[in-house]
């Protein structure tokens, strides 16, 4: 799949995944995962930087290859490659020949039993036979009388029998056909709309049109795709449904802008050129898709205007009038699709849990390091089934160091914590004379509502101050607005020079990063003077 370029952002990743009405990918990429900042990204850099791909839930294998097997067109290449056994005539194409076509069509229950079937259920017969061919489910050969015949392949039985590494291999590849032959019939479709001399085919510069036309479709194809699977990656479950409209927009709307009438032309022309496209790929189970209400093309000037307001603003539309513009949802089998895509062409798709494998210190190294990761969701996974104490005492213990990464890692352990909740409290006790690990264990103490918490020392509790400040940079990759708001939030006195006057003191790694960026950023012009004096002093004192 080609890299996605992002044209359209929306507001600031603060918020939790799912809250109201902005789509995970609306969200930049840096937002999502802190990681472009981190790494020394700029804007100018963005074209040529990895893409990266958010973690996904996916089904078992056996599961993915029970879904794909319930695939109607999956389905009718199976028994029409079975029906061929032990060997069936075809024509020199490997076409089914014109008397073993309705039989097709009533085997796969497309046509009645008895007197005359609808040519349309012959062509999805052939199709479903074409599909079994493609998928060397029947394979084509030539008796020593001359006679063209098809015999099953030797992926059917293992097929048959729901074997999940060739059923996933082979509906793999047919999602693959499928998507190229999208892509083919939308870019034909371009062709004749842009280009109505039929003579131009033939020279060299239409031959060049028919060839650009297909890359834009399957460019536009690629990006829709990506956009759905990482709307799925961030969707609470049941929310996955995006309207046409909105995946349409954020393809089409500049980063900040309002659409403009010009850009709601876009948005409609991409609406119709995705259209078709997604419609062939739900018929392999990719996508759940309600394709545009076709009448909607049909109706009165005036009909199409009553989705305008008095005000001239859209007027609200109800559900069911808001679906006939066109409803996709991308499956599970499309997720699963869609990450073996990415990996072939080399993009790092990880899956919810590849980080959760292994001990305490794995996890949060893992999580730590990691650019694309949702942290929650390793957290959850790995906590998940662990006695609650025990798993405490083993995050606590990952925890401490004082290494690049350390200080998110120590973040990492109090989410963690907050998640397993008061069952964590004797082990969180333990360590609160720790000089690494006390400040940090009374405050979630103080959080949980504990009683008797003992209040850590100064020189802990300045420490525990620059430890979380500094994971929050490591965490946020350095992002501007989001410091501004940790750095308004530290506990500056009225007197500033007493208490960086103390804070540079402090023998941490990141001290004076902590008091650069404070210097940097602080709204107060004297608490940033003091700042930078204090991290001046820091950085000699080494």
């Amino acid at each position: 799949m080609a890299a996605r370029r992002r044209r359209n952002a929306g507001p600031s990743a603060a918020g939790t995944p799912g809250e109201g009405a902005v789509l995970p990918a609306d969200l930049e990429l840096q937002d999502l995962y802190g990681a472009f900042a981190a790494h020394g990204l700029d804007d100018e850099d963005l074209d040529d930087a990895a893409v990266l791909v958010p973690p996904v839930r996916l089904p078992a294998e056996p599961e993915l290859a029970a879904l794909a097997k319930a695939v109607p067109m999956f389905d009718w290449a199976l028994r029409l490659a079975r029906w061929a056994a032990p060997h069936r005539a075809v024509d020199e194409f490997g076409d089914l020949t014109a008397p073993d076509r309705l039989p097709a069509a009533r085997l796969l229950g497309l046509a009645p039993e008895e007197g005359e079937a609808e040519e349309e259920a012959v062509v999805e017969a052939m199709r479903a036979w074409s599909l079994a061919c493609d998928l060397d489910l029947v394979e084509i050969g030539t008796t020593a009388a001359g006679e063209h015949v098809a015999v099953p392949g030797p992926d059917l039985e293992p097929a048959e029998e729901g074997d999940p590494e060739t059923v996933l291999e082979l509906w793999l590849t047919a999602a693959g056909i499928v998507r190229e032959l999208a892509v083919e019939a939308d870019s034909q479709e371009l062709e004749r709309e842009d280009d109505g001399d039929a003579e131009a085919e033939e020279d060299e510069e239409g031959l060049g049109e028919v060839e650009d036309a297909r890359d834009e479709a399957a460019e536009l194809l690629d990006e829709a795709l990506q956009v759905l699977y990482e709307t799925t990656a961030f969707a609470e479950p049941g929310t996955e449904t995006v309207p046409l409209g909105v995946l349409a927009a954020l393809l089409v709307v500049p980063e900040g802008e309002e659409p403009s009438d010009e850009l709601l032309g876009d948005i409609t022309d991409v609406m119709v050129a995705l259209d078709p496209m997604l419609a062939d790929l739900s018929e392999l189970g990719l996508l759940d898709y309600r394709p545009i209400d076709p009448e909607l093309f049909d109706e009165e000037e005036g009909e199409e205007t009553a989705a305008v307001g008095a005000d001239g603003e859209p007027a609200e539309l109800d559900e069911e009038e808001s679906a006939r513009f066109g409803l996709v949802r991308l499956t599970p089998l499309g997720q699963y699709g869609i990450r073996q895509w990415l990996l072939e062409d080399g993009y790092d798709a990880p899956l919810v849990g590849d980080l959760a494998q292994g001990d305490a210190a794995e996890l949060l190294r893992g999580v730590s390091e990691a650019a694309n990761v949702l942290p929650e969701e390793e957290l959850k996974v790995w906590l998940d089934g662990r006695e609650p104490v025990a798993a405490a005492r083993e995050l606590l213990a990952a925890a401490r160091g004082d290494d690049a990464y350390a200080p998110m890692r120590r973040m990492l352990c109090h989410s963690a914590l907050t998640l397993i909740g008061a069952p964590a409290e004797p082990a969180v006790r333990e360590v609160l004379d720790d000089p690494e690990l006390g400040g940090g264990a009374a405050a979630w103490l103080v959080a949980l509502g504990a009683a008797d918490v003992p209040a850590p020392d100064r020189a802990t509790a300045l420490w525990t101050v620059v430890d979380a400040f500094a994971a929050q940079l490591l965490d946020t990759g350095g992002d501007p607005e989001q410091l501004r708001e940790l750095v308004a939030e530290l506990p500056v006195t009225e007197e500033p020079a007493d208490y960086l006057g103390e804070l540079w003191r402090v023998d941490h790694p990141y001290t004076a990063d902590v008091l650069e960026a404070v210097g940097e950023m602080h709204p107060d012009r004297a608490v940033a003077k003091e700042a930078r004096k204090a991290a001046f002093k820091a950085r000699s004192k080494g």
